[in-house]
């Protein structure tokens, strides 16, 4: 989703509503991942005091592969963002987005914001025993005679 900021940046008070899904295509573009769902993003653009802010919450499900056991599972994720959009900055400043010709691509904040979120490891939960590195049985569901 792309949105014409430039009415948010020339006036105070301007505000719209973001209710809308980052669709499963441009997802499929992620290496790594796979959505079991459309991420959905609910939020507002508004210009207060001049400054526009964009705040939205992402909500999506996962499937996962755990990263000790290997076994296949889906995760629910919410998240929270708020950033300051700007139309140039003179800085090298991360707490900034600047917004080429007052344009901005919603789509491409928004997976960059769950890629930097997400957990490194992903389990199955969260006190996994994994498998056993000697026969691969699952400790989780049952105990080795070996001794790994």
């Amino acid at each position: 989703m792309v949105i014409n900021l430039k009415q948010l940046y020339n006036i105070v008070g301007e505000k719209q509503i973001v209710d809308y899904a980052v669709d499963s295509v441009r997802l499929s573009e992620i290496k790594g991942y796979s959505f079991a769902d459309p991420v959905t993003v609910k939020g507002t653009v508004i210009n207060r005091a001049g400054i526009v802010i964009l705040s939205y919450t992402a909500d999506f499900t996962l499937n996962a592969v755990c990263d000790r056991c290997l076994a296949e599972f889906e995760r629910h994720f919410s998240y929270d963002y708020e950033h300051v959009l700007v139309r140039s900055s003179n800085t090298d400043n991360d707490e900034y987005i600047v917004t080429e010709a007052d344009m901005l691509d919603l789509d491409e904040v928004v997976i960059m914001d769950i890629l930097l979120q997400l957990p490194s490891k992903m389990l199955c939960k969260e006190d996994c025993k994994g498998l056993c590195p000697q026969c691969g049985t699952d400790l989780n569901y049952n105990e080795c005679n070996c001794n790994g």
